[in-house]
């Protein structure tokens, strides 16, 4: 098994914890965008291989790996449901993220302050829906978590006013894989 990405990528993190959580013996190799671009077919991290099966998204990689361990990827439609909210908020995060790099933001153009309102409204619903409580061993709970950490790591975001997304990153913290896989710039 073999995935591609970068170490500060909150979709390549979520599946190296699945990974790392599964036992299974994996390498990782980091991907830069020229790598991306040549080896797969959305230009993207992560993407991985495992003999004949190669694989170009974070959720079917999630879903390959949980299967192949026996494990569940989730559990229901209400916690699949979390897991897209997730995924919009982080989507539209880091595109935001990367436009600004690139010199455009949310007060240039209109459709990126929408965007930025929907980052908003996304954590508000995602701090209603989640609990400092919620199963972080749930993929719903560990893709929040990812995003999370990675959008206070480039100060894209801050949790005040949201406990219980507070909560769901401390209690993610708690975890030893996890925390290995926290984002950094080496």
């Amino acid at each position: 098994m073999i995935l591609y990405g970068s170490y500060t990528s909150p979709f390549v993190r979520h599946c190296r914890v699945a990974l790392a959580q599964s036992g299974f013996d994996f390498e990782f190799v980091e991907a830069d965008y020229a790598m991306s671009a040549e080896r797969s077919p959305t230009a993207k991290v992560p993407f991985f291989s495992d003999g004949d099966i190669m694989l170009t998204d974070s959720s079917s990689i999630l879903k390959f790996v949980r299967e192949k361990s026996g494990k569940p990827y989730l559990k229901d439609i209400q916690d699949y449901e979390l897991f897209t909210i997730t995924n919009t908020v982080l989507d539209t995060s880091i595109n935001l993220f990367l436009l600004e790099n690139e010199g455009f933001g949310p007060g240039q153009i209109n459709y990126l302050s929408r965007q930025q309102n929907r980052i908003e409204s996304g954590l508000n619903e995602l701090n209603t829906r989640f609990s400092a409580e919620s199963d972080v061993s749930l993929d719903s709970s560990l893709r929040c978590a990812c995003f999370l950490d990675w959008a206070l790591f480039r100060d894209r975001i801050t949790l005040d006013g949201l406990d219980n997304l507070q909560g769901l990153l401390d209690q993610a913290n708690q975890d030893e894989v996890f925390t290995s896989t926290a984002p950094n710039l080496t």
